[in-house]
């Protein structure tokens, strides 16, 4: 690399004109460590700025030691030496890549693209293996010399800091997974599915009569399999045979959830059916994580769903009483309010549910224990018991037990509580159904497995009361524009969740017709009723 890292390549034979260390001197020479450090220590600590020369510089010496297989030289050149060094020997030792070349691309500030051309070579089988990645240039701190900031992703963009690249059998045979019809599900086919079916094969691969072929893949690592992350295949060298799993996927629903979600890279929607809990779409517009399953967010007032139904069940409201909406109440050293700051005076627990007023649900705080609407949503709605056994990996929503002011935020979906659009859609569904029914994407019979389940269900007048509340939302609330159109049995609820650092709130929105329930978000978008609603509603406008 001479003068710009721009459209060089760092390959061959003549790559050693471009090597940082002259005369053979590798990183870890002995005599020019000590050289270094000793100079280093004569001189100020480096601040400010980077510099081109310095981003370009490290970059070089970087990639040119990785290419040269001196991973000591290329942990040197990163700011945690140790856990570059472990994960560039894995990637000769384990992930068994050989004759790799790189070539950069024009650095944008610090940071700096690079391609990787390379084989991937297990005993007599070899495959070429081609991406792209990017690097950063820090200031290391302590000495602020320029390093490259490590983190696993260097090496792969698919890897997560924990995670590693490993060449062998694979860990569980391929996958055909089917729609609800026979018709196998692929990626190519629907986009969103692309986690999706990586955790089917996880799970039923073996099971599902496969046999294992070579591949290079990503293994999670503690981290990653704590956010319930699956394997990931890069590259297949020899193929197995693959067993086979149905799901509850309705084609043409699949279908409809994926044209919703395009080009909406922040948008998710999950779609069941309400009566049984079968997973019939789910269609993320950001394709590399399943936010629809596995996001863990706010959700605002969609949450208001689950707190109605306990505050009716505690007398604490009931549909047509009047109930307090007033513009602020302060609780737990918090000023809360409703958005625009509007009131409603003298007015009903139903007109508050559908014009979506924070206080008339905050205003209740006082009278509540702190661990009112974590049971709540426990014993009634099957959440926050990290149990769910949908067929892949989901998050199961969250509703830790707060006091003070973030128990008040707690009741209108804030402080604490953390759903994903799988939940959401689940709050609806038990509302429609009576009962709260475990979502699933692979049937039972299956494997056998236990479904979660609630401890209990509304009484028939809390019921009653919820589905009201939620048809009057749809028709003559926040809800109503998005619904329009919408006939038949049909409730919702909307809500706008705010997020430190985000410029405007994440949209949610819940909502079911007849026997089928969706919830959707759209992230940093504004209010759901305009945002993720139509999204839903469409859905659930075109079911049938």
């Amino acid at each position: 690399m001479v003068g710009s890292v721009a459209a060089v390549v760092v390959a061959g034979a003549g790559f050693g004109a471009y090597a940082v260390y002259g005369g053979g001197t590798g990183a870890d020479d002995p005599a020019r460590t000590t050289a270094a450090a000793a100079s280093a220590a004569e001189e100020e600590v480096k601040s400010g700025p980077l510099s081109a020369t310095e981003v370009t510089s490290t970059a070089q010496r970087f990639l040119t030691a990785w290419q040269q297989g001196d991973v000591a030289g290329a942990a040197a050149a990163t700011d945690d030496a140790g856990a570059a060094k472990a994960l560039l020997t894995g990637w000769t030792k384990d992930a068994r890549v050989k004759d790799a070349t790189f070539t950069a691309g024009t650095p944008a500030g610090e940071k700096v693209p690079f391609s990787v051309k390379a084989t991937v070579a297990h005993k007599k089988t070899a495959e070429p293996l081609a991406y792209d990645s990017a690097l950063t240039v820090v200031r290391r701190a302590g000495d602020g010399e320029p390093r490259v900031d490590w983190h696993a992703s260097v090496v792969h963009p698919e890897l997560k800091d924990g995670d590693k690249l490993v060449t062998g059998e694979a860990g569980a045979p391929p996958v055909k997974a089917l729609d609800r019809d026979g018709a196998e599900i692929t990626a190519a086919k629907y986009p969103s599915l692309g986690t999706v079916l990586d955790g089917l094969r996880e799970k039923y691969g073996k099971k599902g009569g496969g046999t294992p072929g070579v591949e290079l893949r990503v293994v999670r690592g503690k981290e990653s399999k704590a956010a319930k992350a699956s394997d990931k295949t890069l590259l297949e060298l020899s193929e197995g045979t693959p067993g086979t799993v149905r799901t509850t996927l309705d084609p043409a629903l699949q279908a409809a959830a994926e044209k919703q979600v395009a080009g909406k890279a922040r948008a998710s929607v999950a779609l069941l059916r309400a009566s049984t809990g079968e997973i019939l779409a789910v269609a993320n517009g950001g394709h590399g994580f399943n936010t629809a399953f596995q996001g863990s967010l706010a959700p605002g007032s969609t949450m208001k769903v689950v707190t109605g139904s306990m505050l009716i069940e505690k007398n604490l409201a009931s549909m047509d009483r009047k109930h307090p909406c007033p513009k602020y109440f302060d609780y737990g050293g918090w000023k809360f309010q409703n958005d625009d700051k509007f009131e409603i005076k003298d007015g009903t627990f139903r007109a508050s549910f559908a014009r979506s007023c924070n206080t008339a649900f905050i205003s209740q705080a006082p009278k509540l224990e702190n661990d009112d609407l974590t049971k709540q949503a426990k014993e009634v709605f099957g959440l926050s018991m990290n149990n769910w056994s949908v067929g892949v990996p989901t998050f199961d929503g969250s509703v830790p037990v707060q006091s003070a002011a973030p128990m008040a935020a707690s009741l209108i979906g804030q402080g604490g509580v953390r759903m994903n659009p799988l939940n959401m859609a689940s709050v609806s569904a038990t509302v429609k159904s009576g009962s709260f029914h475990q979502p699933y994407l692979v049937a039972r019979s299956v494997d056998g497995r236990e479904f979660a389940r609630a401890s209990r269900t509304m009484s028939a007048s809390t019921l009653a009361q919820m589905r009201e509340l939620m048809s009057y939302t749809a028709g003559y609330g926040t809800a109503a524009e998005a619904m329009a159109g919408v006939g038949g049995d049909a409730g919702a609820k909307t809500g706008s969740a705010e997020v430190d650092g985000q410029e405007k709130p994440n949209g949610w929105f819940t909502a079911y017709r007849g026997d089928l329930a969706a919830a959707g978000v759209v992230q940093q978008a504004g209010h759901g009723g305009d945002t993720a609603g139509p999204i839903v509603a469409a859905l659930l406008r075109n079911a049938g």
